[in-house]
């Protein structure tokens, strides 16, 4: 069953066991394992005695076999010992076949998916060479490649470079054992590490040297294992931008509490739970010792015995936590850390369905907006009241034009009328007198601001304009000039070009609300949205800035300011193209860059701002999602290396649109020359 009934979360309320399926019964230890609470079971796809079970041949004695109707409830593993990238030429033969086989088998099976170990040394193009044959040829199985969050050094200090799961193989470049969540990593050759190549002791880069080489395949994911040591929060944060697909949660990284419960401290606590708000899955591993014969004998029930009992995490029967099953307690405990998240309020609630889905920016010059989109930005109470404050404020400030008692407002882009709504409120609450002009272009939704004028009867104080605002002759000049034309990057949407055409209508010393906006640029660390621009398989989509909730990124620099717009423009030959070079400082730990976040932050009137930007974001609004500009090919990062990048703003008579292009570490090419693959329309 689910850890939680929560909907918010997506996979993390899945929770999988890794066991060794006894060859007796293979038609009952899903089921066992499912009535305990486990929502899927890990097993290896070839089971031995003996450990060696990669180099035999499958039979079906120790091949693994799947009860009807329950692959999806089953991730195969592949045996541990296997080396394709061995020294020793038979042993890499005959363990790269071995490999293909086992996930050729996890395929015939219909798994969901299938873990890979982690390989046994930096060194592992023959072993990268075997999966990227084999997932060029998968339809639904994933694979997960299995890394340890921390590579413990050896007790020598040397660092340990990767996890030999083979003990007694005769290679020539494996030596000195040390362990590592529960692995035994083998010591590599120093100058496998040297300047400018990837760390022996990060496992991050060991993952991206698989994934780089497997061409950032989509199918191929991480599950991520916990050790009894935790790497700092910044290398813990490097993995949300990647794709990991579980936690996997040893069983001897487990404390006992005073009651005699499995527990886990406060940091493993911490990484858990923050994966848990990243969707990921949890697998509990490293139980062979809880269920060996011994104590799966009479001392205790059946997991289907067990999962009658249905004991809250951290009590116990009147016989004691002894008569009890030993999986169901870390079970338990786990489905209590995913129910500690706090309940997610409703504006999170409406992102849920956007987080990471790519979406077009709107064209709202070029195309006129439907009823529903306009409604969807009207539920963000938090915009119009901000709106409201800075009306409030000018308000205050301004004195009504010589010969006239009233304020004149003209809200630019009225849309349905909240901004007219707003104006209204605003007016009453300074007590000023006030004249308001609704300028629209859309004919619909013209529409509902004669409705709203007709229901609240405010004829005498709205006048409404069907209209561009580039192209109306205004029968009088206004003291304050409302729109709300801002885009995810501030001036995307075209807000520099109409607010230019409107600015005639301002008086001398007349306000503009917006005053000014700046747009932000910030590299990330996004495999899902860049696979995602990926599976398009074209050019276009590369080249097209996207808006996105993002959610699985990973943040490799501070945002920096790119175009800052100020109105009215005052310039006396207007130009809204613009060029800037950005140097993001660089990080202490290697990365992957796969694009550009986007955000603006605007000055309303003075001190009222409307941002979207991390760092000054405006509390529970919802109106804007960051913008994502796609990079062709992702930048790799080493640490303290700087990442450089030109944007241009491009305009003709008819368009406007973006170019960017990495100039360092390495040169992109400019992505969108001339707007060829994405525009703005005038």
């Amino acid at each position: 069953m689910p850890l939680g009934r929560r909907t918010d979360c997506g996979d993390a309320r899945f929770a999988g066991v890794e066991l060794a399926v006894p060859a007796s019964s293979p038609e009952t230890w899903v089921e066992d394992a499912s009535n305990c609470g486990f929502d899927f079971v890990a097993a290896q796809l070839r089971r031995s005695p003996s450990g060696d079970a990669g180099l035999e041949p499958f039979t079906n004695a120790n091949a693994l076999l799947v009860p009807p109707g329950r692959s999806v409830q089953i991730v195969g593993i592949t045996s541990p010992c296997l080396d394709a990238d061995s020294s020793d030429a038979r042993l890499r033969q005959t363990s790269a076949a071995a490999l293909r086989e086992e996930l050729e088998w996890g395929i015939h099976l219909g798994l969901q998916a299938c873990i890979l170990p982690l390989p046994h040394r930096l060194g592992n193009a023959n072993f990268t060479h075997v999966i990227n044959q084999v997932i060029g040829g998968i339809s639904n199985m994933a694979l997960w490649l299995r890394m340890p969050l921390t590579l413990l050094a050896h007790t020598s200090g040397q660092r340990a470079s990767a996890a030999s799961l083979i003990e007694g193989v005769p290679t020539s470049d494996t030596s000195q054992q040390s362990v590592a969540n529960g692995y035994h990593p083998s010591q590599t050759p120093a100058k496998q590490a040297t300047a400018g190549s990837a760390s022996s002791s990060d496992s991050w880069e060991w993952w991206n040297r698989v994934r780089c080489m497997c061409g950032h395949n989509g199918q191929l994911g991480v599950a991520l294992e916990l050790g009894p040591c935790l790497p700092s929060e910044a290398e813990v944060q490097r993995w949300y931008g990647e794709p990991v697909r579980a936690i996997v949660v040893p069983v001897s990284v487990f404390q006992t509490n005073k009651r005699g419960f499995p527990a886990l401290s406060k940091a493993h606590q911490a990484v858990l739970l923050s994966f848990f708000q990243l969707n990921v899955q949890v697998l509990l591993s490293d139980t062979d010792h809880i269920m060996s014969p011994a104590l799966s004998s009479s001392a205790f029930p059946s997991l289907s015995e067990a999962s009658q009992r249905q004991m809250p995490a951290g009590t116990s029967s009147s016989n004691g936590p002894e008569q009890q099953h030993p999986l169901r307690p870390y079970w338990e405990y786990l489905s209590f850390l995913f129910k500690r998240q706090p309940e997610p309020d409703p504006d999170q609630m409406l992102e849920l369905s956007y987080r990471d889905y790519l979406q077009a920016p709107l064209q709202p010059l070029q195309d006129n907006l439907e009823s529903a989109t306009y409604e969807t930005f009207e539920k963000d109470t938090t915009k119009y009241s901000t709106y409201q404050a800075a009306i409030e404020a000018a308000l205050l400030e301004c004195t009504p034009q010589e010969g006239s008692k009233h304020l004149v407002i003209m809200v630019v882009g009225a849309g349905r009328g909240p901004l007219v709504t707003a104006s209204l409120q605003a007016a009453h609450k300074t007590g000023r007198q006030v004249k308001v002009w609704a300028v629209e272009k859309n004919p619909n939704a013209i529409i509902h601001i004669q409705h709203l004028v007709a229901s609240q009867r405010l004829e005498d104080v709205v006048t409404i304009v069907a209209a561009d605002m580039r192209h109306w002759e205004a029968p009088q000049q206004a003291d304050i000039l409302v729109s709300e034309l801002l885009g995810s990057f501030g001036d995307n949407e075209l807000s520099p070009e109409c607010l230019d055409g409107a600015q005639k209508f301002l008086k001398e010393g007349g306000v503009s609300i917006p005053q000014s906006y700046s747009s932000f640029l910030q590299p990330i660390t996004t495999a899902k949205l860049w696979n995602d621009v990926k599976a398009y398989d074209d050019l276009k989509h590369f080249e097209t800035p996207f808006v996105a909730k993002l959610h699985r990124f990973t943040p490799l620099a501070e945002p920096q300011a790119v175009f800052t717009f100020h109105h009215p423009n005052k310039s006396e030959h207007i130009d809204n193209s613009r060029y800037c070079q950005l140097k993001f400082e660089a990080s202490a730990h290697p990365g992957v860059c796969h694009g550009f976040a986007g955000y603006f932050d605007a000055v309303l009137y003075k001190q009222v701002h409307l941002s979207i930007l991390p760092s000054t974001h405006t509390p529970n609004m919802s109106s804007w999602f960051p913008i994502y500009f796609p990079i062709q090919q992702p930048v790799q990062l080493l640490a303290d290396q700087p990442l450089e990048l030109g944007v241009w703003r491009c305009g003709a008579n008819h368009k406007v649109w973006y170019e960017w292009c990495v100039t360092c570490p390495q040169c992109s090419g400019i992505h969108n020359p001339n707007g060829r693959s994405y525009f703005v329309g005038l």
